[in-house]
Parts: C-alpha cells; structure tokens; sequence
C-alpha cells in the first residue's frame, strides 16, 4: 500500500520533472482568492505544452502548434489527454521534446492518443 507521503513524493517527482523540462507554472484563483488550478505552459520548437491541474483526478494536457493565439481553447490540437496526476504527466513527459512535422496526429477536436 501506497501512504499519502509517499503518493505526494511521487506527485512532486514529477512536477519537477516537468519544471526540469521547462515548464513554468501559474495558480488559477477564483474570485474569492481560492485555488482554481494550477497551470503549467512550456513553448520549445515550434508546438506549445499546457497541462492543467485541478485536482489529483482532474488534469488535463494538450500540445498544440506555436501559432495558436489562445493556448486555453486552441483550435489546432497536436496531442491532448486527461485523467490522473499520474497518468497525464506520465505521458506528457513521454512526449518527444523535439516536434517533428507529421510525428503527431493533429485533430481540431477532441482527444488524442
């Protein structure tokens, strides 16, 4: 069995993983001052990472072209997935950090494998 020590190590391994890769992180606060999320973004090559997380059950991650003007909702989706802390940034950090043109299936809609 996993305690809740070491789950939050795990938990902090890969944020910091993610902050190694240079992901940068802002807080999302309500209108009362509450934490919302936490939103972390990194622009290399010519693509965008966002993974957004609002609870340990409840994140979310995206690549998307460097042109896109609203990185919240972009039209164009290069690699999307949600789910678990665990889950999603594992699979963010799998991700190719270089973007090869054609090595993502790009969707307009929808999740991505």
């Amino acid at each position: 069995m996993t305690s809740s020590a070491d789950a939050e190590t795990e938990y902090e391994t890969r944020l910091l993983q993610l902050i190694a890769r240079g992901f940068q992180f802002v807080q999302s606060t309500d209108s009362d001052g509450e934490l919302e999320s936490i939103v972390g973004f990194r622009g290399h090559d010519n693509v965008i990472d966002v993974v957004r997380l609002e609870s340990e059950d409840q994140v979310s991650a995206t690549r998307m072209p460097s042109a896109e003007e609203n990185i919240y909702a972009p039209s164009t989706v290069l690699w999307r997935s949600s789910g678990t802390v665990y889950r999603v940034i594992d699979q963010l950090l799998e991700l190719p950090d270089d973007h090869t043109p054609g090595a993502l299936l790009v969707t307009t809609s929808g999740t991505g494998s």
